[in-house]
């Protein structure tokens, strides 16, 4: 006989009991709780200067809002990930939900900084996601070889933009005009 284990969904996350001296951030991936050690100071470092940056661009164009992790973006009712940091246009307001205090669904833009333990997950299973809900555009920043990808969403599939290493700069499709040097962000 075979056991199927049932997807946790979104609701059935947010209704969980964590014991108080739990440290650890959790996201929702394809129904499965993902528990997640606390990020690096390089991680930190590194998604703090993108936040920085973008937010001051997004600020000044008054574009939307830019956010940063932990915040919950409930793309669908089995995935809920917190990505490092994520853009949200004027246009997308409505997917702020302020009773929830999540985000509930689709952001314009979104970054995922790679940690020696996040790689597979977020190059392989979060791009996944974030394709399939269609998610116009996502960055893959990796601290390791002081790179930054690009992609781009086009006709349900994701295509590489731009990939910028060691020095350039990264420019954004989703957020026009918005030019990041790497010796900015790393």
């Amino acid at each position: 006989m075979e056991v199927l284990e049932k997807m946790l969904t979104y609701r059935e996350y947010r209704e969980m009991e964590f014991d108080d001296d739990d440290n650890f951030q959790y996201e929702l991936i394809n129904g499965e709780l993902m528990r997640k050690a606390s990020p690096t100071l390089q991680h930190q470092r590194i998604s703090g200067n993108i936040y920085f940056w973008m937010r001051a661009y997004v600020q000044e164009k008054q574009a939307g809002e830019v956010f940063a992790a932990p915040l919950d973006v409930v793309l669908n009712e089995y995935n809920s990930p917190q990505p490092d940091v994520f853009f949200v246009s004027n246009d997308k307001k409505y997917i702020l939900d302020e009773v929830e205090q999540a985000v509930i669904g689709i952001p314009d833009l979104v970054v995922e900084v790679l940690s020696p333990g996040s790689i597979k997950k977020d190059r392989i299973t979060k791009r996944k996601i974030y394709e399939r809900c269609g998610i116009p555009e996502f960055w893959v920043v990796d601290p390791s070889y002081r790179s930054v990808e690009v992609f781009q969403l086009k006709e349900g599939s994701y295509e590489l933009l731009d990939f910028v290493e060691e020095v350039g700069v990264v420019k954004s499709a989703t957020l026009p005009g918005f030019e990041l040097a790497l010796d900015k962000i790393f």
